[in-house]
């Protein structure tokens, strides 16, 4: 009996060891659970940020993947990556405009400004490429800093100024490139190889991965750190390196592609460091945070003693000079400038990049890298296009929904903030 007792016992301290050891399914069903619950309360309070345009962006590669089998070749990739960078560099500075509030519609024109200015100066008088692609930025930075004098500090419009402009520095453009029409640029020029030039050794694409990781780790660290200091939440060490390991898988897997084909591309390299540079700007910087504020309410950030003329001629003055420096890469991906420079869909696709990638139309909202998810979708829908040869209107249709999906979504979330008190 005794002996029946004790192996019964042992039995039910098995089984309740057993029940009590994590099983594999019932964890997974937890983190899916508590995974869902946090989408869920997310939603209600408009809070998803960045997840909707990268579901949108893996949605557009499976469904060109299955089109084209190509479409995630090694090499389409590269090109991808080396066709977002003009477009988006021009973006990154709408994303500071939209920041505000405001909108600059000059950014096309000042791009194509950009480019007649260098290509003149050097083609054509000799000045040397170094010195002429410095006066093309500065170019640039000059048309925004008039915009955004007029706009903070007489008070016109930020719409109706850069609308002007827009037709401004076209007819100057214009002026500048002459009768020529069409400058052609040196393929082995330093512009040229903006775009063509890449770092064929491994170590550089792996070793770009590895540094971002570890940045991004250290931001996260540092931002941890400084907000347990004063008392504020802040995210567990589990979470920061959960996501430290998706981003470092992402970004060595990036970097595994683009060995497959060329290596890293230099435009890609100096893109990526200029985002990273301004989103440092924007978010550690007493600037950045005069720029957030502004976009929370003029009136407010007056009131609290900002130096509001300041802040808003100097967003100008970035827009303009990314926009100068997106249209050298521009120029640079085609080795010539013509009159229809910056031109087309150039200013239409920067605005919805910025507004795709999750930056928003009320202002406040945004950062740096809403510009690269944004103009990922956008060039990634341009290049399924070209694999699948599909007609260039299905193109303008297919982005325009996506830009309208997308001002819904933040109008959407702007009201649910409102309704839990966050806007």
């Amino acid at each position: 009996m005794h002996d029946m007792a004790d192996h019964t016992r042992a039995e039910s301290s098995a089984a309740t060891a057993e029940a009590a050891r994590p099983h594999p399914m019932r964890a997974v069903t937890r983190a899916l659970e508590r995974g869902t619950a946090v989408v869920r309360h997310k939603l209600r309070a408009g809070e998803l940020g960045s997840l909707p345009v990268i579901l949108v962006l893996v949605v557009v590669w499976i469904i060109f993947q299955s089109l084209n089998q190509n479409f995630l070749s090694p090499r389409n990739l590269s090109n991808l990556s080396v066709d977002i960078v003009g477009t988006g560099l021009i973006a990154v500075g709408i994303v500071f405009v939209l920041l505000l509030g405001e909108l600059d519609l000059s950014v096309g024109s000042i791009s194509g400004l950009a480019a007649a200015v260098f290509a003149v100066l050097n083609v054509n008088q000799g000045v040397p490429e170094w010195l002429a692609l410095i006066i093309a930025l500065l170019s640039g930075t000059l048309a925004g800093t008039i915009q955004g004098f007029s706009f903070a500090k007489i008070r016109v419009p930020a719409f109706v100024v850069t609308l002007a402009g827009l037709l401004t520095w076209n007819g100057v453009m214009l002026a500048v490139l002459g009768t020529s029409g069409t400058v052609n640029l040196d393929e082995n020029g330093l512009v040229a190889k903006l775009t063509s030039y890449y770092f064929t050794n491994h170590a550089a694409a792996y070793g770009l991965a590895a540094v971002g990781t570890a940045m991004v780790f250290l931001g996260f660290h540092l931002d941890r750190r400084r907000r347990k200091a004063v008392g504020m939440p802040y995210r567990s060490l589990r979470g920061i390196a959960v996501r430290t390991a998706v981003l470092a898988v992402i970004a060595f897997a990036a970097a595994y592609v683009l060995n497959q084909f060329q290596g890293l591309p230099l435009a890609l390299l100096i893109f990526l460091v200029v985002v990273a540079g301004l989103d440092i700007l924007l978010r550690r910087t007493h600037y950045g945070r005069q720029v957030y504020a502004l976009g929370g309410g003029v009136e407010a950030a007056r009131r609290a003693s900002l130096s509001v003329v300041r802040v808003q001629t100097a967003v100008l003055a970035i827009s303009g000079t990314m926009a100068a420096l997106g249209g050298l890469f521009l120029a640079s991906r085609i080795t010539s400038v013509s009159q229809g420079s910056g031109s087309g869909v150039l200013l239409l696709n920067a605005i919805a990049a910025a507004v795709i990638g999750g930056t928003s139309l009320f202002g406040g909202r945004g950062t740096t890298w809403s510009a690269v998810l944004g103009i990922l979708v956008i060039q990634s829908i341009a290049s399924g296009m070209a694999l699948t040869d599909t007609p260039t209107a299905a193109q303008l249709v297919i982005t325009g929904g996506v830009l309208f999906a997308a001002v819904v979504m933040d109008s959407l979330s702007r009201r649910s903030q409102e309704a839990h008190g966050r806007a």
